[in-house]
């Protein structure tokens, strides 16, 4: 929010200026009129309007202008957002607005307004309310369009915003919308909102990767103009209409390569990409990319192992490119994607450049996907984070047509099984499946069928669902079907198991202590009570041998209990264990939550004073630090597990491990010096250090215990004033 509202009334109605010329275009005077002084009410009078609601006023019309502009959404799409504050706050009833401008706003407004009951409650990337969010995107998509454009706007407005709220808007973004935006072709906002989270969450990283570009930047120009001059001097001879220019990679995927090739910034060779953009008609697009691939391989020697074909067979998402990878000057490979005009708009709005919403009348593959979506989402009884398991963003390249005897028609994905047929007639029929019968031919249950097939399904009251159902099924419904039923049947065995061990051992006379019998089961090695009992259902564990181990236990404790019974006081000593969880009172967990039990992540390490988060692990709540090695990928892969976490007090009372990686100048008394510090600086303990040194240099580790990130930025500012030391920096 700008702090001077005279710069956000100038920044209202210069949007406001923009949005309706756009709005006139294509719609009726009096809709557009209408809907000025819908949205001009909640602005007057002027004079009293309140800062905040012209801010959201103003981010909902930036929002507006990039479903128009980046995604390329039309006027249903922009009117539902300029509506959307008044919508929320009951203004005018959906019904009203249904009336004024038609179904399609009316929808997308429901969408919206679904979303909004469970935003501002807690994190949107909760698994319920992730599948919401599905659930309204299977509605109807352009919600989801309109929902990334607003994340994508909060992002940019994040600058000025506390840490806590950008944490939040980064991992939102990380596991929830730069995924989405990726899967809907999106790629540019993808990119943008994967830099941003990167910025929010670990600055220090970011900035690295971007001056080390900017470091580049000039020679990088300088080797695009020389691979670029040849090109585009030999396909100007070929009376083709195209433009040629180079593109930098995005920091985010730039120093996801650092990580996982663990290579430094030099040696990667593929920081940006050259792109031929082809003005060619619909019927020669496809010859037209070819004709420029001849080109640039007979000047460029291919890897073939790195072409890939996106024009004959495009992304299910809409992609079509023509990627390949050449040997270019000073013996660098470099990548070349050749695609025509219509083609890269898809590539940089996506579905949204072609959908339906813009006039085209056939339905696409999105459309029947997102119905089946529907289908497996809208299934009450299934679990919810088996559903957030099972959904996987991806259309189907093909789809078949299958009868049932009566002539009843299903659709199906390309690659379906006679048991997916099963389940989509019904969860019963699926279950009990033993054969079918392809076009009068006895098959398995697994024969994959085709177009055009008739089926009809065998079944047996003694059939059962099984754990290698999962390895052939292809539909969303099988599978969320077969492990619901593999589930309850578990849960039958394993209650069975529970009552079965419970007689024996009343049978044997003996009182069941739940502690003792939970650290026997932790002593067998089973993660969980269920595996446990699962085992004593299926044989695995003999009952009598459960019990004979569970009496030997017991017995073994309480002769413990005799012994330390007998120690003198005066014979007693207190061992100092490393504690792994520091005093609680030191940390403020989600809201306002303390005395949880958590541990620090050994991966990262964290100490007093550093950003974190909290992680829910299968090993309780683990905190890392906001810039560990490990947080996008926590963040990307596992949002809806990541809780807010503070320090709470202005100073540590606990002592951290941290190690400290030291180089510099290999000259007498070095060492001796870098320890004489430590050694004099208050608070701070020496726990090990190991050195090595080559050819003149040295490096090492050098471990120290501290409270908090002030003593260890001093610390370090000291270190680093020694004369003949190069660098010292903390590791993770």
């Amino acid at each position: 929010m700008s702090d001077n509202p005279s710069v956000e009334r100038r920044e209202f109605l210069r949007l406001y200026r923009r949005l309706y010329s756009f709005l006139r275009q294509r719609w009726e005077q009096e809709k557009v009129l209408r809907l000025r002084e819908m949205v001009s009410h909640t602005l007057q009078p002027t004079d009293a309007v309140d800062e905040e609601a012209l801010y959201n006023l103003v981010l909902e019309m930036r929002t507006a202008l990039i479903t128009v502009d980046e995604i390329g959404l039309r006027q249903p799409a922009v009117c539902a957002v300029l509506l959307y504050r008044a919508a929320i706050a009951e203004q005018y009833p959906l019904d009203d607005i249904r009336q004024l401008f038609g179904d399609e706003v009316e929808v997308i407004l429901r969408g919206l307004k679904k979303i909004n009951r469970f935003s501002d409650k807690r994190t949107a990337v909760e698994s319920e309310n992730y599948m919401k969010l599905l659930l309204s995107m299977a509605e109807d998509i352009r919600v989801v369009f309109v929902l990334i454009a607003r994340q994508l706007q909060l992002m940019r407005d994040a600058k000025g915003a506390d840490r806590a709220h950008r944490l939040d808007l980064a991992v939102e973004s990380s596991y929830l919308y730069a995924p989405l935006a990726h899967r809907l072709g999106l790629y540019t906002i993808k990119s943008e909102l994967e830099d941003l989270s990167l910025k929010f969450t670990d600055r220090d990283a970011y900035d690295y990767v971007a001056e080390k570009l900017n470091e580049t930047k000039r020679s990088r120009e300088k080797y695009i103009r020389e691979f670029i001059a040849p090109v585009d001097e030999r396909l100007s001879n070929t009376g083709l209409k195209y433009d040629i220019k180079g593109r930098t990679k995005s920091i985010h995927s730039i120093l996801n390569k650092l990580k996982k090739q663990k290579i430094e910034f030099e040696n990667i060779y593929d920081l940006f990409a050259i792109r031929v953009i082809l003005d060619a008609p619909a019927d020669q697009e496809k010859a037209q990319c070819w004709q420029v691939y001849s080109v640039i391989t007979d000047m460029y020697q291919p890897n073939p192992r790195r072409l890939k074909d996106w024009l004959s067979i495009p992304k299910s998402n809409g992609y079509e490119s023509l990627h390949i990878t050449v040997m270019g000057p000073d013996s660098r490979w470099v990548e070349v994607q050749i695609r025509s005009r219509r083609m890269d708009e898809i590539a940089e709005r996506g579905l949204a450049a072609h959908w339906k919403y813009k006039g085209v009348k056939e339905e696409s593959t999105l459309d029947s996907w997102l119905t089946s979506l529907r289908e497996s989402l809208d299934d009450k009884e299934a679990n919810m984070s088996q559903k957030l398991t099972d959904f996987k963003l991806e259309l189907y390249e093909e789809e078949i047509f299958v009868f049932t005897p009566k002539g009843d028609l299903f659709k199906l994905p390309k690659g379906a099984t006679v048991l997916d047929f099963a389940f989509a007639i019904h969860s019963k029929l699926g279950a009990s499946c033993m054969s079918g019968r392809v076009n009068g031919r006895n098959v398995p249950i697994k024969h994959q069928l085709k177009s055009g097939d008739q089926v009809e399904i065998n079944t047996s009251s003694h059939q059962t669902p099984k754990q290698d159902w999962l390895n052939f099924v292809v539909t969303s419904r099988a599978r969320t079907k077969i492990r619901q039923l593999l589930k309850e049947e578990a849960g039958k065995q394993v209650d069975i198991a529970k009552e079965t061990l419970s007689r024996r051992m009343k049978n044997r006379k003996i009182e069941v202590d739940d502690a003792h019998l939970m650290q026997l089961i932790k002593k067998l090695k089973y993660k969980t009570v269920t595996d446990f009992y699962a085992d004593i259902a299926a044989e695995k564990l003999d009952v009598n041998w459960v019990i004979d181990r569970y009496l030997e236990l017991e017995n073994r404790d309480a002769e413990g209990r005799d012994a330390m019974q007998q120690v003198s006081a005066g014979q007693f000593t207190l061992k100092n264990e490393p504690r792994e969880a520091h005093s609680s009172d030191e940390l403020v967990i989600d809201q306002n939550l303390t005395g949880v039990d958590y541990k620090l992540a050994r991966c990262c390490n964290p100490i007093f004073g550093d950003d974190i988060f909290g992680f829910v692990s299968s090993q309780g709540i683990k905190i890392h630090r906001v810039n560990c090695p490990n947080a996008q990928d926590l963040f990307s892969r596992f949002g809806y597990r990541v809780l807010k976490a503070r320090w709470s007090g202005s100073t540590g009372s606990s002592n951290y491990t941290i190690v400290l990686r030291v180089i510099g100048n290999d000259q007498i008394n070095i060492v001796a010096n870098l320890m004489s510090i430590i050694s004099k600086e208050e608070g701070v303990q020496m726990r090990s250090i190991s050195i090595d040194s080559n050819d003149g240099l040295f490096q090492g580790n050098i471990s120290v215990m501290l409270a908090n990130t002030s003593m260890l930025e001093q610390l370090i500012r000291k270190l680093k004033a020694v004369k003949g030391v190069k660098s010292v920096a903390r590791l993770n």
